[in-house]
């Protein structure tokens, strides 16, 4: 690992103990919650990535509300051609 690695993870593990400044754990919690944490901000950017893809092809519909998250909903007009890309990509 280089040093600009080893700095960044320091200072992820750091800011974690400083937001939780009662917090207490062994090296194998430590790894666990930063796995956790990497996994679910990943996950979350290829979610939104794969989201706007959909919306682009005219897969799903977003629909905004003042004050609330967008919600996703399948667009009944691209029903066929959503199954047909389905099928498509099946193994």
């Amino acid at each position: 690992m280089s040093d600009s690695e080893s700095d960044q993870v320091a200072r992820e593990i750091l800011s974690y103990f400083i937001g939780n400044p009662q917090a207490a754990d062994n090296l194998e919690g430590i790894v666990r919650w930063r796995l956790l944490n990497e996994t679910v901000y990943r996950k979350v950017d290829e979610t939104r990535m794969a989201l706007a893809w959909l919306i682009d092809k005219g897969f799903l519909t977003q629909a905004s509300h003042v004050g609330n998250d967008p919600i996703f909903v399948l667009n009944p007009e691209k029903r066929d051609e959503a199954e047909q890309f389905l099928a498509a990509t099946e193994p």
